[in-house]
């Protein structure tokens, strides 16, 4: 039965999602703004096109399937998942004001866990009963091994690239390095749509379910791919030019070469945690992967200042999300029967 709450929570999944892509938009166009390879409005364009073209491609949607699983099926009522998503779209919104790039899979895992540890403390169960613990230990280990693995390739990538290029013309090297990069960009738009909007696909199914609209084991809607894809591609196409200065700039100055590897680096590691079900950030795995190719000109060539403050938000993203979500949890128990 269609419910108001329910359209509620259907159209804030989709401006999570929108929020998703402006707020995100930097993790696959920055390194091309910066090397002047497409304007910003040629990089979004580019980008918001691979972002939607994976609902043609990807129909196996084993990213949605984790973060249905995040919250225990007893526990988890319309409430908790419209509290989660109020949750994710405020903290989104907040880092995307201040230039942070944080990650939008964690905030959003982060409120629809808050929201459902608070339901569960409602009921008199224990908190930590509500959640799969090896589904959220998993995505805790993966802030950490995300960045990781995009440093040690994007670093890789770099010194192979160097050595093979080692005896090529400079400039002849640039020119066909700018060509590729509008393909590793665009690997790496494929693989952030790919991976990011099956967060939100994951949040709907759980909502159709727990509104009995279909049965749980049930095929997901074609609607909610569509829908979702599409949501993430225009929030792409709006941009986030604040967080594309810090991601392009700020952390270590980026040439043609070093995008072209930062960009595989990071559509490789989104690739391979997407086939096995990992709902990982691509916010951090581009970060990490930048500053994979920075290390290889020189350890001082990282700004680890503004890395570290970026790593601060990484780390508090999760439970800051969680405490907004179970406030308005705690608000909506009152007003929203």
């Amino acid at each position: 039965m269609v419910t108001p709450i329910l359209i509620v929570i259907v159209s804030l999944a989709l401006i999570f999602d929108y929020t998703n892509g402006f707020h995100d938009a930097a993790n696959s166009i920055a390194t091309i703004v910066s090397t002047k390879v497409l304007t910003p409005f040629q990089a979004v364009v580019w980008a918001a096109f691979f972002n939607f073209l994976v609902y043609f491609f990807v129909k196996d949607h084993k990213v949605a399937k984790t973060v249905a699983k995040i919250v225990v099926e007893n526990f988890i009522t319309l409430q908790v998942i419209l509290a989660g998503l109020i949750a994710a779209i405020t903290w989104n919104l907040i880092t995307w004001w201040f230039g942070i790039p944080s990650s939008s899979s964690h905030t959003l895992i982060g409120g629809f866990a808050g929201a459902g540890i608070t339901n569960a403390l409602y009921m008199g169960a224990n908190g930590f009963s509500a959640v799969n613990g090896s589904y959220i230990l998993t995505i805790l280990a993966y802030i950490v091994l995300a960045p990781v693995i995009g440093l040690v390739i994007g670093y890789i990538v770099t010194v192979i690239i160097l050595h093979i290029c080692k005896n090529a013309r400079p400039a002849v090297a640039e020119r066909w390095f700018k060509r590729l990069q509008l393909v590793s960009s665009a690997a790496l738009s494929f693989a952030h749509g790919g991976n990011d909007a099956q967060k939100v696909m994951g949040i709907l199914y759980v909502t159709v379910v727990t509104a009995k609209i279909i049965k749980p084991g049930d095929s997901m809607p074609n609607w909610i791919p569509l829908a979702c894809y599409s949501a993430i591609a225009l929030g792409t196409l709006s941009g986030g030019w604040k967080i594309v200065k810090t991601m392009g700039s700020k952390i270590t100055k980026i040439t043609p070469l070093e995008g072209v590897s930062a960009e595989t680096a990071g559509a490789i590691t989104l690739f391979f945690t997407e086939h096995f079900g990992i709902p990982v950030s691509t916010t951090h795995t581009i970060t990490g992967s930048i500053i994979g190719v920075g290390l290889t000109k020189r350890l001082s060539a990282v700004r680890w200042g503004l890395t570290i403050n970026i790593i601060w938000a990484w780390v508090i993203t999760i439970p800051v999300s969680a405490i907004i979500a179970a406030s308005v949890f705690a608000l909506l128990s009152v007003f929203v029967k």
